[in-house]
């Protein structure tokens, strides 16, 4: 990177006004996270964080800025939304009408997509919205614990999520990047500073062996930044060759070129939904707890949705691989790749046109997905164990440590694309 590069985005206008309409739009989301849903007794509810609270409430609430912690509209997040999206593209795998409005249907059809996306989001976001205002209402965290309480945070909490998925989707449009990614990358960030004052104060109180076990943990996390963007940058080049074919008077190929398979194309999605669906459980199970019936199978379960068990950190590895090669099989189709090859006259040396290069794409493609999922899975499950390591309690995980690398390189790709179109070195070499 250098400095001039960045220079030149900023004097280009169109890059400065997207750039400025996403800070701005951040702005709003950080305006959000301290608007508080009426009728929520905050004490109670912070004695309830620090008796029940633990990992889980930590690590969403990073992802939401804060606002689970302050029982702000936007205390969801825009977890809905992810799992909206979840069910969309399992669905357009299954039903062939999905299937065919997305692959066919052009502009169309991904906007109907989308808009069913949007009304998932809702319906979800209800049925989210409604299990945390009974279980939390049981534990008295409303002032006046009636249904039009319970009705008012329902429809406070919808709103907030609907209107985050609102900025996402402004992001997107008129700024740079991925707006939900991004909405989770500032809410991370957003998280930043108060644990790093829980950490420096317990370092203060606890002595030199502290600072020791927090260098070892910056190294550990330095080392894990340099494998996430080795892996988000890693690409497997195929060789492609392309015959000499005349058009009336024009001869067109004849040269040399290369298929870029990254070996993570998944990015940051497979980690994402992932932990969307790991905290399904525990937010059921915590609004049956206080249901005699149902408490000690509730306790169980959410004992074993705990972040420090063996279950959950298998499953949750088991979940990654999976989303891994469920959305690298996706975003990479084989068999359109080699049937355009084959029709523009395109062949991978030592390969034959049509169905054998469409078996060798998905043969490659396997491998590395491969690689991509076990080091998704590892970078998963890592933290917890860099904590009992260290035993330092900082919530920043490796996969926060993921997203933040991954969108903040996908949003300085299409920056560099923007400045290439104009002739400008771009970024990256």
């Amino acid at each position: 990177m250098g400095l001039n590069a960045f220079a030149a985005a900023g004097r280009m206008r169109d890059i400065r006004n997207r750039l400025l309409w996403v800070f701005g739009l951040f702005a709003v989301f950080v305006l959000m996270v301290h608007v508080p849903v009426p009728g929520v007794n905050i004490e109670a509810w912070n004695d309830i964080l620090q008796k029940h609270g633990g990992d889980l409430v930590n690590f969403l609430g990073m992802f939401t800025g804060g606002a689970l912690t302050k029982f702000s509209i936007g205390a969801m997040g825009i977890t809905p939304y992810i799992n909206a999206s979840i069910i969309m593209q399992l669905l357009t795998h299954v039903i062939p009408a999905l299937h065919d409005l997305q692959k066919e249907g052009g502009d169309v059809g991904r906007r109907q997509i989308a808009q069913y996306v949007r009304y998932g989001t809702v319906g979800l976001a209800v049925l989210q919205a409604t299990m945390m205002s009974v279980s939390l209402g049981r534990l008295g965290i409303f002032y006046n614990n009636s249904w039009q309480q319970h009705t008012l945070t329902v429809l406070a909490l919808v709103a907030g999520t609907s209107f985050l998925m609102w900025l996402g989707e402004q992001i997107t449009d008129k700024g740079i990047g991925n707006g939900v990614s991004l909405i989770i990358f500032a809410g991370i960030v957003l998280s930043y500073p108060g644990y790093v004052k829980g950490v420096l104060a317990t370092a203060n109180v606890a002595g030199p062996a502290y600072w020791i076990s927090i260098l070892i943990f910056l190294l550990i996390f330095v080392v894990l930044v340099a494998g996430i963007v080795a892996l988000t940058q890693g690409q497997r080049k195929i060789p492609v060759q392309y015959a000499k074919r005349q058009v009336g008077r024009r001869v067109y190929g004849g040269q040399n070129t290369y298929i870029p398979i990254r070996v993570n194309n998944a990015g940051v999605i497979s980690i994402i939904f992932a932990i969307s669906i790991m905290y399904l459980p525990s937010t059921l199970m915590r609004s049956l707890n206080p249901n005699p019936q149902m408490g000690s199978f509730a306790w169980y379960v959410m004992n074993y949705f705990s972040a420090q068990h063996w279950f959950f950190n298998v499953l949750y590895a088991t979940l990654v691989i999976f989303f891994t090669y469920f959305y690298a099989g996706i975003t990479f189709n084989p068999i359109d790749i080699a049937d355009n090859m084959k029709k523009y006259g395109g062949f991978i040396p030592g390969i034959r046109p049509g169905r054998p290069t469409s078996e060798y794409l998905e043969k490659i493609l396997s491998r590395v997905t491969f690689v991509a999922a076990v080091a998704l899975a590892l970078i998963a499950i890592l933290p917890g164990y860099v904590v009992m390591l260290t035993g330092v309690q900082f919530y920043l995980g490796s996969t926060s440590l993921l997203i933040i690398v991954g969108v903040a390189l996908d949003t300085m790709q299409q920056i560099e694309a923007r400045l290439v179109m104009r002739n400008y070195q771009g970024f990256m070499k």
